[in-house]
C-alpha cells in the first residue's frame, strides 16, 4: 500500500480508508491469480463482493469538493459496510491497520449475536465456529453416525488447502407432519486443512472432534478431514422444534416489521453522468470477478487483465470525485474511463460473457497437471428436484506447444456426471504430478494424478477435453 493512505492525525480520513479497501481488494485479486498453480478462487470471490454493495456508495460518498460532507458521506459508508458481517469487519480492519489505519476507533461496537427469526417468526438455526462451545448444544438433536456425505470440496487457498463439506445429518427430535421434506444439513467450511481423504463409495456416517489443537472430522470408516480451524451452519427448517431450537425460541425476541432486513445504504444522493458510467464500468467487472465463484466460469474470468485495468482505482476515484466544481468532476471521472479502457481494451470491457466452453485445442496432452480443486456432489432431491451425482475438478495444465509465453501456465475446469469412482487425498495437492488418462472423451474414462492420490471414473467422459 502507498504511503499516501497512511493516517497523520488520530482522526481516521474515511474517505481514504474507502479508497484503500477497494485498491487493497484489487491488489489481493491480482495476487490471487497471479499463478494458476496456486489459484485462490475463494480470495477473488470474497474481495469482490466486497463490492457489490458498496462500490455506489463510495462513488458517492467521495464525490464532493466539500472536505467534511465527503467524510461525513464515507464515514457512514464505512459503517453500513462493516455492518453486514462480523467477517466483512475483521477483513476491513485487518486490510487497513497495515496502511495505518484503526478502525474501531469510529466503527460501532459489534453486537452479541442473537437467533434471529423467520418470516413465520420461528427461531432460525444458528452458524459460528467449529468448537465444542458452539456445537455441543446442536449437535444431540442430529445422529451424526447416521450421517451422509451430500458434497465435499477441497481446494487450494494459495499455499494452504480448505475444504467444504454438506452432510445430511437425521433428526433425533420429532417433526410436524406438514414440515419442509428437505432434509437437515449441517454445511461446515475447513481452513487450513493437513488432511483429506475420501471414497465416493464409503460416505455413511460421521464423527466430530473439535478440540483445542484443530478440527478432526471422520467420514465412513476410513475418510477424514483434518483441520486448523473452521465455520458451520445448519440448514434446517424445522430447527424451531428440536431440544436447542426451543432455548433459543424462549430467549429470542419476537420478529417486528423490518427485522431481518438490512437498511438501505446510508449515502444519498445522484452522480453525474460520467460518475454513474465510471461506477458502473467497474461494478460490471467486480461482477465479472466475483462469477469465479461457479468453477466452471473460474477459467474463462480475465482476473490478471481486469485487476491491471483497474489498479489504483480507490486513489483515482478519491481524486476525481474531490474535483472542484461539477464539470470538473464529470471531465476526471471521463479521463478514468479512458484511462481504464486504454489498460484493458474495449474488448475486455465491454464483451459479453462467454455463454458455451470454447477449450482451445493445442498439440498433443498434458502429461502432468497440479490439482487446484476436487469436489464430488451425491444424487439428491433439492426443492423437489432431482439433481444426478457428480465430480468437477480444477486443474493448472502446463503450456503446450503452441503457448506464448512458455511459462503461462492455464486453468481448465473439468466435470462428469454419475462417477463411478471418486477417490482423494492429501498427496494429490503436493504441485505439478504425473496426469494419467484412459478410455475414451465420450464414453468410460479415467482420470488418474499422483499415482492414484486423485482418481476418477466415469461413463460419460467429461464436459471438456483436458488439453
Amino acid at each position: 500500500m502507498c504511503d499516501d493512505h497512511r493516517m497523520t492525525s488520530p482522526q481516521v480520513p474515511a474517505a481514504q480508508v474507502l479508497s484503500a479497501l477497494l485498491d487493497r481488494s484489487i491488489e489481493q485479486m491480482a495476487e490471487a491469480a497471479q499463478d494458476v498453480r496456486r489459484f485462490d478462487r475463494e480470495a477473488i470471490r470474497a474481495a469482490a463482493d466486497v463490492w457489490d454493495n458498496n462500490l455506489y456508495p463510495l462513488f458517492l460518498a467521495v464525490s464532493t469538493s466539500r472536505a467534511r460532507e465527503r467524510e461525513r458521506r464515507a464515514l457512514a459508508a464505512l459503517r453500513w459496510m462493516a455492518s453486514f458481517s462480523a467477517r466483512r469487519r475483521t477483513w476491513m480492519s485487518e486490510q487497513a491497520a497495515p496502511a495505518g489505519y484503526e478502525l474501531d476507533a469510529v466503527l460501532p461496537p459489534t453486537r452479541p449475536w442473537v437467533p434471529g427469526r423467520d418470516s413465520l417468526g420461528h427461531v432460525m438455526a444458528p452458524m459460528g465456529g467449529i468448537t465444542r462451545r458452539d456445537l455441543d448444544p446442536l449437535l444431540p438433536d442430529y445422529d451424526l453416525a447416521e450421517a451422509s456425505v451430500r458434497h465435499i470440496q477441497v481446494e487450494r487457498v494459495g499455499t494452504r488447502l480448505s475444504a467444504y463439506l454438506e452432510l445430511v445429518v437425521p433428526r433425533v427430535y420429532a417433526v410436524e407432519r406438514n414440515t419442509s421434506p428437505e432434509p437437515a444439513l449441517l454445511d461446515m467450511w475447513l481452513d487450513d486443512v493437513t488432511e483429506s481423504v475420501f471414497d465416493l463409495s464409503d460416505t455413511q456416517g460421521a464423527a466430530l472432534d473439535p478440540g483445542p489443537d484443530g478440527i478432526e472430522l471422520a467420514l465412513g470408516t476410513a475418510g477424514r478431514l483434518r483441520a486448523a480451524a473452521g465455520e458451520f451452519s445448519l440448514d434446517d427448517r424445522s430447527w424451531h422444534l428440536s431440544a436447542a431450537g426451543r432455548r433459543a425460541d424462549a430467549v429470542s425476541p419476537p420478529r417486528t416489521e423490518g427485522s431481518g432486513r438490512r437498511s438501505a445504504p446510508p449515502v444519498k444522493g445522484r452522480l453525474g453522468t460520467d460518475g454513474y458510467a465510471a461506477a458502473a464500468l467497474m461494478h460490471r467487472a467486480m461482477l465479472e470477478l466475483r462469477s469465479v465463484r461457479y468453477a466452471t466460469r473460474a477459467d474463462h474470468v480475465p482476473v490478471l487483465d481486469l485487476c491491471r485495468a483497474y489498479s489504483g482505482a480507490g486513489r483515482a476515484v478519491l481524486a476525481a470525485g474531490s474535483r472542484l466544481g461539477g464539470r470538473r468532476r464529470e471531465a476526471a471521472f471521463r479521463d478514468l474511463i479512458r484511462t481504464w479502457t486504454d489498460r484493458g481494451g474495449p474488448a475486455l470491457v465491454d464483451a459479453p460473457r462467454p455463454t458455451a466452453r470454447t477449450p482451445r485445442r493445442l498439440t498433443g496432452e498434458p502429461s502432468q497437471a497440479v490439482l487446484v480443486m476436487a469436489s464430488w456432489t451425491a444424487a439428491h432431491t433439492k426443492y423437489g428436484t432431482d439433481r444426478p451425482a457428480g465430480a468437477r475438478l480444477q486443474l493448472a495444465l502446463p503450456p503446450g506447444t503452441e503457448e506464448v509465453p512458455a511459462a503461462a501456465w492455464r486453468l481448465r475446469t473439468v466435470e462428469c456426471t454419475g462417477p463411478e469412482a471418486f477417490r482423494l487425498r492429501t498427496a494429490a495437492f503436493r504441485g505439478p504430478g504425473p496426469l494419467v488418462r484412459s478410455g475414451q472423451p465420450a464414453g468410460t474414462a479415467c482420470l488418474d494424478l499422483h499415482e492414484g492420490a486423485m482418481h476418477v471414473v466415469t461413463r460419460d467422459g467429461g464436459s471438456a477435453p483436458v488439453r
